[in-house]
């Protein structure tokens, strides 16, 4: 497949990526994403994710050749750049050289009735999607729900921080985040700080629920505690007063699978 060459910070190609890098809004209007990093970008072709547009750096070629190889096989449209021009299109400190434009997947994933999810309300953190995440593949839940008002989970941060688990978990986006929960089939459990709700410990968590945790700073909506099944918390003792939220929805992700 031919290679081209770009060398300057005009071309639309540049400016495309620069806008998916930083931008949800150039993300959803594009309908595209990035994946940087040789990691990232093979996780995604190990998962059938075809690479729209491929582009590498002129040192990323030399170290990585290789591994480049299928990559190349894997992509629709090959660039090569300087490497002065790959830093300015990076969205990490010690660029490998390595970035791959992605179709945004359509939500196909549709909720079981028989699965256990986490759902994330207004989450603002990519940090705390990534681990949570993480967490969900590895006990085994079935997926991660999403309020539209969350933290993107195409952004870089977030890819990176979930070190590949966003492109292999089923994630559904939810626009109408309360109704559509309350209507799903599932059983749905507020994760609260409140002394008063049922500890999360004494729960007999059955299929066909969902933990529902809220955003950083002010938790769930009053909305969605009203229109929950359960409202549940994590007991603490001593002078704790909450959890950040990657922690206690681990907490509560192992409660409910185990």
């Amino acid at each position: 497949m031919e290679i081209k060459v770009i060398t300057s910070k005009d071309n639309p190609l540049i400016k495309l990526v620069c806008g998916l890098q930083t931008s949800a809004k150039s993300r959803k209007n594009e309908g595209l994403f990035v994946l940087e990093g040789l990691r990232i970008c093979d996780d995604a072709m190990s998962n059938s994710i075809r690479f729209d547009k491929l582009i590498i750096s002129n040192s990323a070629e030399e170290k990585h050749g290789e591994e480049l190889s299928a990559f190349y096989k894997n992509a629709n449209e090959i660039y090569k750049i300087p490497d002065s021009l790959f830093a300015k299109i990076s969205d990490t400190t010690s660029p490998q050289g390595i970035i791959a434009v992605v179709k945004t997947p359509e939500i196909s994933a549709k909720i079981s009735q028989n699965g256990r999810y986490i759902a994330l309300e207004n989450l603002n953190d990519p940090s705390n999607l990534g681990a949570i995440s993480r967490t969900a593949e590895a006990l085994g839940v079935s997926g991660i729900i999403l309020s539209s008002d969350s933290v993107d989970p195409y952004s870089p941060k977030s890819l990176r921080a979930s070190m590949g688990t966003l492109l292999r978990m089923p994630v559904i986006i939810l626009s109408d985040f309360v109704n559509d929960l309350k209507n799903s089939g599932l059983k749905t459990y507020a994760c609260v700080v409140d002394r008063d709700a049922k500890s999360i410990s004494d729960i007999k968590f059955s299929y066909g629920s969902v933990l529902i945790i809220g955003n950083e700073a002010n938790g769930l909506t009053d909305e969605m505690k009203a229109n929950s099944n359960e409202q549940i918390t994590i007991k603490m003792c001593g002078k704790a007063e909450s959890l950040n939220a990657a922690t206690a929805a681990a907490i509560s992700m192992w409660e409910m699978m185990k």
